[in-house]
């Protein structure tokens, strides 16, 4: 049994073991797995726990949580983490033993094997957990995961493709509800998440999946042409993290991860000799040769694409020599309306900027002087200040009355201060200050050229004599191209050889 897919089908709340996305500030985003267990065995009290640089979060704060909470940070002993070990649960750390030191004699220190005690054999579920105590300070905001959001969190092997490029690919590759896909060059699985949430078009028959309301259902039953995405890497490892990382998002049935050189093996499911399944009507590479991968999607008997309908393709190239040589094996093996195309995006602030000495003690706001006034009223102020401070140590040595104290007409910061708090209820700030735009200083992309080419479909002569046959217009009838219509060069060059010939008739009766 598996659940359904965050990416996919995403539940109100926060579930045990499911993936959340705790969103610290813009550009820092932690992936965590919330479990209801110390499956780390970090040896926190408060059970398992995410620590980051803005505070700590004990998972049992962050589990049934609406998707968009804020959650406050939490008291958590960070170093009780040295109970790991021999004295796992018992509250202190475990001690380096004489024998474990450098040898007398200069041998190494060989490390003895930890013997489980009944902590360790106990289930993790039923032990017993510390209640979180509130920080003072620090918050974070916890979500469901989405493929904007993993691109920006991921855990990155290669570079990835950022949304920007990843969204306008897929809108040119047309990819809808139902298509097949053929990745080549996985990497860090960004791409990846983003094209199964695109061809989602139901999970297939023969799987059935544990609901959020943990009852077991059968899922219901998919379409006929149900979306997949053939995802290919040469790189071992990569391909083997990024397949544990679709079976944990649930992903698995429609996102199927293969180990292959794609340039040398092709891609056939299982082989050259046997008949592939795959039908794709979409290819998208991210290689460093494309062009050597393009002689095996051609119209032939193992070829891996839809023979019934057109094929979009997109390469990602980061070089311009890496693009010519694409275009000329695209044009070599029969692609049309090939184009290239370099993306440039950058993210637009827009935000009213209020300036002025009324916005002090306030956030995201320029506490400077707007006006000319206002700055010699500041002036007068301090100035004002600093008189009635002298006045009163002066009346102190006297054994007078200070004049803060007489008139009351200067007030201490903290005073002004809460006051303009107080009076910032009233306000419409959404309606104050100058409308300004400004331009994301730092882009998260990098320079790419998508090169992107049609390939019709196999179009044969028995193809051509069903079409007029359906069409209704009769026969497919040969021509040897004397009705045939012509082009204005080529009516002129014909004229041109009829003069010559004629003047040549001419020149023999002579």
């Amino acid at each position: 049994m598996s659940t359904p897919s965050p990416f996919l089908q995403p539940s109100s709340a926060a579930c045990p073991d499911a993936l959340a996305i705790l969103h610290l500030k813009r550009d820092l985003l932690t992936p965590t797995v919330l479990r209801t267990y110390d499956d780390e065995q970090l040896g926190y009290a408060e059970g398992k726990v995410t620590t980051t640089r803005y505070g700590n979060y004990p998972h049992s704060t962050l589990i049934a949580q609406p998707w968009g909470s804020q959650i406050r940070a939490s008291l958590v002993d960070t170093g009780t983490r040295g109970r790991v070990g021999l004295h796992l649960g018992s509250g202190k750390k475990r001690k380096r033993e004489p024998s474990s030191r450098s040898q007398r004699d200069g041998s190494p220190a060989v490390k003895r094997p930890i013997e489980p005690g009944p902590e360790h054999t106990a289930s993790p579920e039923l032990k017993s957990t510390k209640p979180p105590i509130p920080a003072p300070t620090g918050f974070c905001h916890i979500l469901t995961p989405t493929p904007e959001i993993w691109t920006a969190s991921l855990p990155h092997r290669t570079q990835v493709v950022y949304t920007p490029d990843y969204s306008y690919i897929l809108q040119r590759l047309r990819v809808t509800p139902g298509t097949t896909l053929i990745e080549a060059g996985a990497g860090s699985g960004s791409f990846t998440h983003a094209a199964a949430r695109a061809v989602f078009n139901g999970y297939p028959k023969d799987r059935t999946t544990l609901s959020h309301d943990q009852s077991t259902q059968e899922l219901p039953t998919a379409p006929p042409r149900t979306g997949r995405v053939w995802s290919f890497d040469f790189h071992e490892q990569r391909i083997q993290k990024l397949a544990a990382e679709i079976q944990e998002h649930g992903l698995e049935g429609i996102v199927t991860a293969t180990h292959r050189d794609v340039y040398q093996d092709g891609f056939a499911l299982d082989g050259p000799s046997s008949n592939p399944t795959i039908n794709a009507s979409a290819v998208f590479l991210d290689l460093p040769a494309p062009w050597m991968a393009l002689r095996h999607l051609t119209r032939h008997p193992l070829s891996p694409l839809n023979p019934l309908i057109s094929v979009h393709l997109c390469t990602f190239s980061p070089c311009i020599e890496q693009v010519q040589r694409t275009v000329s094996a695209l044009r070599s093996l029969g692609w049309l309306e090939i184009e290239m195309v370099e993306l440039s995006s950058h993210r637009i602030e827009v935000r009213r900027e209020r300036v002025g000495l009324q916005e002090e003690g306030l956030r995201g706001v320029n506490a400077s002087p707007a006006t000319l006034e206002e700055a010699l009223g500041r002036l007068r102020e301090v100035e004002g200040r600093d008189r009635s401070y002298h006045h009163g140590m002066t009346s102190q040595t006297r054994g007078e009355d200070s004049a803060d104290e007489a008139t009351g007409e200067y007030v201490s910061k903290q005073q002004r201060l809460q006051h303009i708090r107080d009076a910032q209820a009233d306000r419409k700030l959404y309606n104050e200050g100058r409308l300004v735009h400004r331009s994301e200083p730092e882009l998260k992309t990098h320079t790419s050229y998508l090169v992107f080419a049609i390939l019709p479909r196999a179009w044969t002569d028995d193809d051509e004599r069903k079409a007029h046959e359906w069409l209704g217009a009769g026969p497919v009838k040969e021509s040897n191209g004397a009705n045939e219509p012509k082009s204005k060069r080529q009516m002129k060059r014909e004229a041109k050889e009829q003069a010559g010939s004629s003047k040549d008739v001419e020149m023999d009766d002579e």
